[in-house]
């Protein structure tokens, strides 16, 4: 069964902007299924544009900003 964008449902979603990237902390039900918690990363590339990116490891001060989003997110799960 293929990724159906229609039926990933946001529940709650907060962005976290820094100077370079910005951080998403949301809370996804695809197909009415069980709610998830989903942290994303997007960088600003040469031109401005925001464009996806591996989170992967997070620095301090990231971590001190999603701490706080997280009690809010896990309400919507």
């Amino acid at each position: 069964m293929a990724y159906d964008k229609n039926l990933d449902k946001n529940l709650f979603s907060e962005m976290i902007e820094f100077e370079t990237t910005r951080l998403t902390v949301g809370v996804y039900s695809y197909n009415d299924g069980e709610k998830k918690l989903q942290i994303s990363r997007e960088s600003r590339n040469m031109d401005g544009e925001w464009k996806f990116d591996k989170l992967g490891r997070m620095f301090k001060d990231e971590v001190e900003a999603v701490l706080p989003v997280l009690p809010k997110a896990l309400k919507h799960m």
